[in-house]
This record gives C-alpha cells, sequence and structure tokens, in this order.
C-alpha cells in the first residue's frame, strides 16, 4: 500500500512539473490599467486582487537610513537619497499616499500568502557603500518581519547579489543586469536571474541553458501579446509586465 501511495506521489509530482505553467508578476504592482500609481500600495493591493503570482517593488535608502519603495531615484521631484524620509513626506501620491516605507509596504503584503513579494534592491547613486547598506537594511527588515517565505530580491548591482547570498544561504536572489553567463550565475549559488526580453529574444536557447542548470527564468518587462506568447512558448518561469490582466487572459486561454 505504501508504496502505491509513494508512485501516485510521484506520478502526480511528474505532470506538475511536466505542465507547470509561467507565472506572472506585476511589474510595480498592478497599476497601468487599475489607474493606481506605480509602487504604491494601492498597485501591490490590486495585484493581489488579480491573483498575480508576484508583485514586483523596488527600494531606495534614504539619507537617514529608511527604506523607501519608489521606482526612480526621485520622488514626485525629490531626491530620495538626498533627503531625509520626513523631508520625503512633502509630497504625495496621486492617490494620497505618502511614499511607502519597505516595512509598510511589507506588511501590506505579508496579509496574505498568495502573492510572492519580488523587491528589487535599486543601486545608489552616490556610494557602493551605499547600495551594500541597503543589502543589509533590507535583509534585516524581511527577517524581522519573518517574511523570507514571501520575499525573493532582485538587483542590477552584481556585488548587492553576492552580498546578499554572502548574508544569507537560502534567500532567493535573482540577477537583472542581464551580462552573466548561466555557469557564473550558478557558481555565484544565486536562484536565478530575470533578464531583460531582448537579451532573450536574441538568444532564446539562453532560457534552457539556464533552466538545465536548475536556475529560475524570469523577463521583463514584456506588454505585448507577441511577446508574451513567445515566452510562454518557450516555457519560461515568469513574466515581469505592465499588462498582468493581458497575459492572464492569455494563460487561461
Amino acid at each position: 500500500m505504501k508504496k502505491q501511495l509513494l508512485l501516485v506521489a510521484l506520478t502526480m509530482v511528474f505532470h506538475v512539473g511536466l505542465f507547470a505553467q509561467t507565472s506572472i508578476i506585476a511589474h510595480r504592482g498592478a497599476w497601468k490599467n487599475t489607474k493606481v500609481p506605480q509602487n504604491s500600495i494601492a498597485s501591490l493591493d490590486a495585484a493581489i486582487s488579480q491573483g498575480a503570482w508576484g508583485s514586483e517593488f523596488d527600494v531606495h535608502l534614504t539619507k537617514d537610513d529608511v527604506l523607501v519603495v519608489n521606482h526612480d531615484h526621485d520622488f514626485h521631484g525629490l531626491e530620495v537619497e538626498e533627503l531625509t524620509y520626513k523631508e520625503l513626506l512633502a509630497k504625495k501620491h496621486d492617490n494620497g499616499e505618502s511614499i511607502p516605507t519597505v516595512e509598510e509596504y511589507l506588511k501590506a503584503g505579508l496579509k496574505q500568502k498568495g502573492t510572492k513579494l519580488i523587491y528589487e534592491l535599486k543601486t545608489s547613486k552616490v556610494s557602493k557603500e551605499r547600495t551594500m547598506k541597503n543589502v543589509e537594511l533590507s535583509l534585516a527588515i524581511v527577517k524581522k518581519l519573518k517574511a523570507e517565505k514571501m520575499v525573493e530580491f532582485i538587483a542590477f548591482d552584481w556585488d548587492a547579489c553576492l552580498k546578499f547570498r554572502e548574508l544569507d544561504k537560502k534567500i532567493k536572489v535573482h540577477y537583472l543586469n542581464g551580462d552573466k553567463s548561466p555557469a557564473e550565475v550558478k557558481a555565484a549559488n544565486l536562484t536565478g536571474v530575470d533578464y531583460h526580453f531582448s537579451i532573450f529574444k536574441k538568444n532564446p536557447n539562453l532560457i534552457q541553458e539556464f533552466k538545465d542548470l536548475k536556475l529560475k527564468t524570469n523577463v521583463w518587462t514584456v506588454n505585448k501579446e507577441e511577446d508574451m506568447k513567445f515566452f510562454i512558448d518557450q516555457k519560461i518561469d515568469f513574466i515581469t509586465t505592465d499588462e498582468p490582466e493581458l497575459l492572464k487572459t492569455i494563460l487561461n486561454k
């Protein structure tokens, strides 16, 4: 009886792996079609309500070492790295939200367990040291909130990715910049890559090369239906998009 149950379980695992579907990551939350600000808690909530596998967001470090969620180096004209968090509160998103701290943002995301929080660590314009401090503080807040299973880190800075891995052997870390080979990413013991769609379009075999090394594959930022279908056909693990609603429709066909 035990052998039969084991055989059934292994068969189920095989079929799940065989037919694993590309998953949706909402780029800066679900904002474009919901008409809410990018990287706002409202855009995170929208991605969660749509059932996205993950919701991506961007993190900078203020002058007084507060982690905040914002894509650009400025927040409505206020330079994030040159100002304190309190000074950044002088401006608001169009929906009335203030710039979210990472702690506020993560706590909002941790109210549920379905949508992963894809944490992009932005490279500092000030110095490499500030980027590395961002790494240390980012990992610390994730551990403080016991959010390791819900958060996956992505970064353009190779040294930042290596620092994450040095500080934590298990946290999920993906490289963004597109200039490392599958062998280099594997040797660094990273989780995978998140490369611009043009890189994978030029070399489609690269996706399989990463997969052969048991590395996760993600692609950004894919907004056209024809490109979505291309990457779904390539069996890429994740597609990061500003059009999660469109991608969901295509995947559900």
